[in-house]
């Protein structure tokens, strides 16, 4: 009789046990809400279970439920007092919420965001993205609560000698938040030397964006494309042709090559491209063409506004 409950229960169990594993699979799949439905009554009757714990904060997280995400960070933290990744993940999800409430209300967390990321940089000698968050938050807060480019760059320091790139992208970030659009310029750069990742160059090109440089722009993702050979590029291209209206030939050119070439890897939707044409035209004042490739991003994606007041700016040409 034992034995036959035994092998009743047996299933059960090895599914309850797998719950942390199938949360993981749909988060790497941008499942959340699915994973939060799974997660919330195994970590109920499994109150302990650290994985899940954490797990189920990071749905929360992504969903942008931010109490919610609190509060099971914080039992991490509580449970696990010297695991820096706990303390880093709860004054992340703290200083996500004081983004999103009342100005007033968030000084009464920022001391608490701040001592969660300094606990895990203690913690962890060798964490990056705590020291990441440490320079991101001396910048943005006022002096009058803590804020020091001092202490930002102390971060930024310690980021260089784990890893010299996030150094230079840190550095490049202080100088860019503080106006200095030379030394962020350099700072960049240096990190494309010295890695030449996607994220590198995006750091620069958008840092071109915000500086009005249209054609600097382009040149670098010219040669994050080559380096790369990454299609997504050709559609960043044609982006910025169309917005600065530079180029325009160059951005029609890499528009279409991203449309034959296009895979859901490249992560924009064709009508997005369809959309950067539709401007393109305008800009040339080609009416026709510009209908022609508007109307083919709205059918693709008729929820999206821009679309929709494009083509009104495009039937008033």
């Amino acid at each position: 009789m034992r034995l036959a409950v035994f092998l009743f229960l047996f299933p059960l169990l090895i599914w309850g046990q797998n719950i942390p594993d199938q949360a993981r699979q749909l988060i790497a799949g941008k499942q959340f809400n699915k994973a939060e439905k799974i997660l919330k009554p195994f970590v109920d009757s499994n109150a302990e279970n650290l994985v899940a714990l954490e797990l189920l904060g990071d749905a929360f997280g992504h969903q942008k439920k931010w109490d919610n995400a609190i509060i099971y960070y914080k039992k991490l933290v509580d449970m696990q007092p010297n695991t820096a990744n706990f303390h880093y993940k709860y004054g992340g999800a703290l200083g996500m919420k004081a983004l999103s409430i009342n100005k007033f209300k968030a000084l009464g967390i920022i001391g608490d965001v701040k001592d969660s990321f300094l606990k895990a940089a203690e913690l962890d000698p060798n964490h990056i993205d705590t020291r990441w968050a440490l320079v991101e938050l001396y910048m943005q807060l006022p002096g009058i609560i803590g804020g020091s480019k001092k202490k930002s760059f102390k971060y930024a320091n310690e980021l260089q000698k784990l890893s010299t790139v996030d150094g230079y992208l840190a550095k490049g970030y202080i100088y860019e938040y503080d106006d200095e659009p030379e030394l962020a310029e350099k700072f960049y750069k240096l990190a494309i030397k010295e890695g030449g990742s996607i994220t590198c160059y995006n750091k620069l090109t958008k840092f071109y964006e915000k500086e009005g440089k249209s054609h600097e722009a382009i040149a670098n993702l010219e040669a994050a494309s080559k380096k790369h050979k990454r299609n997504a590029m050709h559609y960043q291209i044609g982006k910025v042709c169309a917005d600065y209206n530079v180029q325009l030939e160059k951005g029609l050119t890499c528009l279409k090559s991203y449309i034959e070439n296009h895979s859901a890897k490249d992560g924009v939707p064709k009508p997005w491209a369809y959309y950067r044409l539709a401007q393109i035209y305008k800009h040339q004042k080609n009416k026709k063409e510009a209908i022609k490739w508007i109307d083919k991003a709205i059918t693709g994606l008729p929820k999206i506004k821009v679309f929709k007041e494009e083509k009104e700016r495009i039937n008033n040409l």
